[in-house]
């Protein structure tokens, strides 16, 4: 395989022990694969957990924390141990690190997202592995991606990059959880992500020290490739696996890029923003979406599940209650309450100004 630019996640699970303590021999075994692949000329940037659990080895805990607070306190703890390491181990192979720490509210707000963008942008010209982790010590519920599963998508839709690598604790997606049925077989190739691969990856559990399962490193994968980035999920306790994963090696689960790739500003819209929002469509307004790329009108929408302000991103659900499409609306919820289901010359007299036509103007909206 051939990728040139690649965002490798790496999992709580493969980066610690059982008792949450660092398992420094194997973290130096992927960092000596990752130096391998930067000398071969790949862009390499690494999305990691590990500073919660690392955290626990440090505080002695033996269970992961629970509440925000003894979270924040364990990252806090583990965050700087984590960075050491990393930084010690790619400086005996003459390559600089840099450290990175996201919230959920640096890719919501654009001119953060695009700052953020931009400072990867150059470390990778610097020939510097630039190393992002969630903001763990100022996250709270509101604000944190959850898993760095979602992150690690993120990143690789934000940079175009070729390739997402996710080393977790299970090879792989299986037909049902491995660990639970001896008779489980490994899916090698997804082409789509639909509601049946979904519900495959929700038999799967996540571990004792991370936080995402399977089902979210499948929704990490749906925004990869639908960005038009590769993505594979692979044992990251495996020797060599990077190694193997670009010797083109039936590894793990492969999940195929969709084709026509969507702009930048859609990949924000789409990804980077928390819907904020539902708007229900009937049959002919999802036909219109879909097939004939128009623009949301109100006498096309059945219902809304607010609240939300105009310039929010909502998601477009149809009868059938699939999400078939997301975008900025220009409406606000209790108007669009007022207009749905009307026509476009009602709405002036139904709320008393009428700045846009389009609920959902195809410019500002993503189909899925």
């Amino acid at each position: 395989m051939h990728y040139k630019r690649v965002v490798i996640k790496i999992g709580t699970s493969t980066l610690t022990d059982e008792d949450g303590h660092l398992n420094l021999p194997h973290m130096r075994i992927l960092v000596e694969q990752v130096v391998a692949m930067s000398q071969q000329g790949r862009e390499v940037i690494l999305v990691t957990s590990g500073a919660v659990g690392a955290g626990m080895g440090k505080l002695g805990l033996k269970t992961r924390p629970q509440s925000v607070r003894e979270k924040q306190a364990a990252a806090a703890v583990g965050q700087t141990f984590l960075m050491h390491h990393y930084e010690e181990l790619f400086n005996e192979n003459g390559l600089n690190v840099a450290q990175i720490l996201l919230t959920q509210e640096d890719m919501r707000t654009r001119e953060r997202y695009l700052n953020a963008r931009n400072t990867i942008m150059t470390l990778l010209e610097y020939k510097v592995i630039p190393i992002i982790n969630e903001n763990d010590t100022v996250a709270v519920d509101e604000i944190r991606f959850g898993d760095n599963d979602t992150l690690s998508a993120l990143v690789a839709s934000k940079v175009e990059a070729d390739l997402l690598i996710i080393l977790s604790d299970v090879a792989g997606l299986y037909t049902s959880d491995p660990r639970k049925d001896k008779d489980a077989e490994m899916i090698h190739t997804v082409d789509m992500i639909d509601e049946e691969v979904e519900k495959i990856a929700l038999k799967s559990t996540g571990s004792a020290r991370g936080v995402g399962g399977m089902y979210t490193k499948i929704q990490a994968a749906k925004i990869a490739t639908t960005s038009g980035v590769m993505v594979v999920i692979a044992d990251g306790m495996k020797p060599g696996i990077l190694t193997e994963v670009f010797q083109g090696d039936d590894i793990g689960t492969k999940f195929l890029p969709r084709h026509e790739k969507i702009s930048g500003r859609k990949k924000w819209i789409a990804f980077a923003n928390k819907s904020s929002g539902k708007i229900f469509v009937d049959a002919g307004a999802a036909k219109a979406l879909l097939k004939m790329g128009k623009s949301l009108l109100p006498s096309g929408i059945t219902d809304v599940e607010g609240p939300f302000r105009l310039g929010d991103m909502v998601t477009v659900v149809d009868q059938d209650g699939d999400e078939i499409a997301r975008g900025l609306v220009s409406f606000s919820s209790d108007e669009i309450e007022k207009i749905k289901g009307k026509k476009t010359s009602e709405i002036m007299k139904l709320i008393g100004h009428k700045d846009y036509d389009e609920v959902i103007h195809r410019d500002n909206l993503v189909i899925l």
